[in-house]
């Protein structure tokens, strides 16, 4: 397994101060009364954010390019589809 540098002062309910609030994006599959969805946020170079869509002080998760791509990756090939 690859050795991956860690950010030794990451705190997911302090992470959203890295993004500008207006770059938030809601998934077009998201249903209008508050289904069970995430926002994401593409605003930071090499950065992705993610929060849930429904908790106004959500933790943000943050991911680089690389995990990114890898599990949006992983979700198109069906690895997490429910059998």
């Amino acid at each position: 397994m690859a050795d991956y540098p860690r950010v030794t002062d990451y705190d997911p309910g302090t992470a959203a101060a890295r993004f500008e609030a207006s770059a938030w994006e809601k998934s077009f599959a998201s249903e209008p009364n508050g289904g069970n969805c995430v926002e994401v946020n593409l605003g930071v170079p090499g950065l992705v954010g993610v929060r849930d869509t429904k908790l106004v002080e959500s933790p943000v998760f943050v991911f680089d390019a690389g995990e990114w791509n890898a599990f949006v990756t992983a979700v198109k090939a069906g690895q997490f589809d429910l059998h």
